[in-house]
């Protein structure tokens, strides 16, 4: 994470963290946008070489269109492929002028089905799509049943074994709080510290589907997924509910070595200060019309 300089030694950087005080460059203005998308046909958020489908490519390349000018972007948090966002929140800073309208209406005129803009901002310079967001929340969708739906192959996660909600939620209570969540964190992971605040883990049943609710401080690569397979096994009983106690307090990622596939998750929220003004918007995703910490009991 950058760290703030002294205001005699700061030099603006295209997107970046801009200091109390300080300013955009005469000409500039920053623009946050939430968006949502459905990652089955995505390859991630993070723009690649070797992949043309992910959501960074195509904003900025829409962005880009819509600016005249060429517009990088900064997100909240970078989603694998086959992980869907309800509520993405980027930035980008831009010397265009354009009414709000064209931020969102005319961006989603360039951009697949598989993408879509839900509104814009004009922010402060100090806003940061990722260093400002003070909370995320995802939601992760199983589908327990004998039988794969066909109409949602790819936005849930289906399991042929009934699932114990009352033993999940029993081993959901050893994740609540601040812990060093090593074992739940990818290989590949750069984060500097394991350390993380899970504030909220909800599990309930929502009609057909199987809903883990999970917010926290921030999140490491592959937690969710890592958790919720720990969670799967523990609704299986193929694990006893402490089980995600002793895989947490092991700090090794092969204490647990679970991981729930990509489909049923969702990043739902991202929890910034109310000084920078972004507008409300529905959790989601469509499948579960419920607002945070709203899931049945």
């Amino acid at each position: 994470m950058q760290r703030e300089k002294p205001h005699n030694h700061w030099h603006y950087k295209p997107n970046g963290e801009i200091p109390p005080g300080e300013r955009l460059p005469e000409g500039l203005r920053r623009i946050a946008l939430g968006v949502e998308y459905c990652g089955a046909r995505l390859h991630g958020f993070q723009k690649q070489k070797s992949a043309d489908a992910t959501v960074q490519a195509y904003l900025e390349k829409a962005l880009s269109t819509i600016a005249a000018e060429p517009v990088t972007l900064v997100c909240a948090g970078r989603t694998d492929a086959g992980v869907h966002a309800t509520n993405q929140v980027i930035h980008f800073d831009t010397g265009a002028v354009r009414p709000t309208r064209a931020w969102v209406e005319g961006v989603n005129t360039k951009l697949p089905d598989a993408v879509r803009v839900h509104w814009a901002r004009e922010v402060s310079p100090q806003f940061h799509a990722r260093f400002s967001a003070r909370a995320r929340s995802y939601r992760y969708l199983i589908h327990s049943a004998p039988t794969r739906s066909a109409q949602a192959a790819a936005e849930v996660t289906w399991t042929q074994h009934p699932l114990d909600l009352e033993a999940m939620r029993a081993g959901a209570r050893y994740l609540v709080g601040r812990h060093d969540f090593t074992s739940f964190r990818a290989s590949q992971c750069q984060a500097k510290s394991p350390v993380r605040d899970i504030t909220r883990l909800d599990i309930a049943r929502v009609g057909q589907l199987i809903v883990l609710e999970i917010s926290a401080n921030a999140f490491l690569h592959h937690m969710v997924r890592n958790i919720t397979g720990v969670l799967m096994a523990v609704g299986r009983g193929e694990r006893a509910p402490q089980w995600v106690g002793e895989v947490l307090a092991a700090r090794d990622r092969t204490a647990g070595g679970v991981t729930a596939p990509p489909f049923g998750l969702y990043l739902v929220n991202v929890q910034y200060p109310a000084e920078f003004g972004l507008p409300a918007h529905e959790p989601g995703p469509l499948l579960v019309p419920l607002p945070l910490g709203g899931l049945p009991v």
